[in-house]
């Protein structure tokens, strides 16, 4: 995510490198540059001069205290607009004084409104809430029943109509059936089009009429820059969107969406889709998301990530297993799983303050994918004694997980070296030793 934006920055941030102070001069290029950075990565050309303008402004004449460098001032000065720009301050979900709370879920297709609604309805389950989901689409024949799949996955009640041919009507009904299931929270998705035309549109305003939602979220796709500005406004002039979402930020978003669209509507983003299983969502947090984009990371949002999956009896349990150096394979697989659903692990390695443009890590999806076919292809005794995998076991171990037997030999001699290591661990820890002074580097000299 932002991966483009933020090396163009780090290159205008370089170039004030071992200056003694900030002036209009030194400064000229490393505004070129930045204003440059935003107009490739589709940021709307008046926004990226205003944004770049007050930049320059802010910068010039800025004293330079002895503990901070130039460039690091300079930093912090398009970080602190980036954040401005981006809106400044995290804005929450509405939530109606008298349940149900209606969330309108509206967007061109191909924008993620279902995959969306279904990732919203576990969010607020998760936080306690009661969710229920309408499928409002009666065009898209695949669309209920893709919303039915995503609902029964992450156990939250839906409603939908076979054959329906008025959509308002439809909402309607559904609306009175999570009444009567005393539901707290109701999100509608409705049906999208190629274009926003009139007839969609139209419908919108039935729709909203009908409902009175306490938000109308409008989904656009994070990769289409700029132009998520002009679809917004176009939504705009039909139903009262109140907040974006932005799909799609995994893949090859340069982040002109992101940019732009607070300073053009004044509205603010809520959420940002961050791959396609349905835990894939994350509040949109302006002053992360600048330090993203500014390549600073995000450990803020990583550490949240890691909360989300914790579990203290888990985590005890494998501490008393480490202790004893009793680690098996199903604390392995019980680990890979715990990482792979906190996300994707280029996004995760990015959060972290100093990996965000790390050219040379190599993450390799497919390899976790890999350890884990292998030891699923295990028996049980097997994955608690890996000891007993002989020859003839390898051979069926890889036949079963589709790998080679030098994979399988190779994950084999990781897991024991990584034994030998926890070993080695508890070995100092009974001795009573500080574990820095087991490395040389860290000895006192003299």
């Amino acid at each position: 995510m932002f991966e483009a934006i933020a090396e163009r920055l780090s290159q205008a941030f370089r170039s004030l490198a071992g200056k003694a102070r900030i002036t209009e001069a030194n400064i000229a290029d490393a505004v070129k540059d930045i204003r440059r950075a935003l107009l490739e990565a589709d940021v709307n050309y008046k926004i990226a001069k205003e944004f770049t303008e007050s930049v320059r402004e802010k910068a010039i004449g800025q004293e330079v205290i002895k503990s901070v460098t130039p460039a690091q001032l300079f930093v912090k000065i398009v970080y602190d607009e980036m954040v401005r720009l981006l809106g400044e301050r995290q804005e929450p979900l509405r939530f109606a004084t008298v349940p149900p709370t209606i969330y309108l879920i509206v967007g061109l297709n191909g924008a993620g409104k279902t995959t969306f609604a279904a990732k919203l309805a576990l969010y607020l389950k998760k936080q306690g809430r009661a969710p229920y989901l309408i499928a409002a689409d009666i065009y898209r024949p695949a669309a209920a029943e893709q919303l039915a799949v995503l609902s029964e996955r992450i156990e939250v009640p839906y409603y939908r109509e076979e054959g329906a041919t008025n959509a308002v009507e439809l909402v309607r009904r559904g609306l009175q059936a999570a009444k009567q299931q005393a539901r707290e929270v109701v999100i509608v998705d409705t049906a999208g089009r190629q274009t926003p035309d009139t007839e969609l549109m139209a419908e919108l305003r039935q729709m909203e009429a009908a409902l009175q939602p306490t938000e109308v979220l409008l989904v656009l796709d994070g990769m289409t820059g700029q132009d998520a500005v002009t679809t917004a406004q176009a939504f705009r002039e039909a139903v009262q969107v109140t907040g974006f979402v932005l799909s799609k930020m995994d893949g090859d978003a340069r982040g002109g969406a992101a940019l732009s669209l607070r300073a053009a509507t004044g509205l603010p983003i809520k959420f940002i889709g961050t791959g396609e299983k349905p835990e894939d969502l994350d509040p949109f947090y302006p002053d992360r998301i600048a330090s993203r984009i500014l390549g600073m990371g995000d450990i803020i949002s990583f550490v949240e990530r890691a909360q989300a999956q914790y579990d203290a009896e888990k985590a005890q349990k494998l501490q008393e297993k480490l202790r004893k150096n009793k680690l098996d394979f199903e604390d392995l697989l019980d680990q890979i799983r715990t990482l792979r659903k906190m996300g994707n692990l280029r996004e995760l390695i990015s959060m972290i303050p100093g990996f965000a443009q790390a050219k040379d890590l190599q993450l390799d999806e497919k390899a976790l994918k890999h350890v884990e076919a292998i030891i699923l292809s295990m028996t049980p005794e097997e994955r608690r004694n890996p000891a007993i995998i002989n020859g003839s076991r390898r051979r069926r171990i890889a036949a079963g997980s589709g790998t080679s037997i030098q994979q399988v030999n190779q994950l084999l001699r990781e897991f024991e070296q990584m034994r030998k290591l926890v070993r080695s661990i508890n070995k100092l820890q009974a001795q009573g030793r500080d574990l820095r002074h087991a490395h040389p580097l860290f000895r006192k000299k003299g």
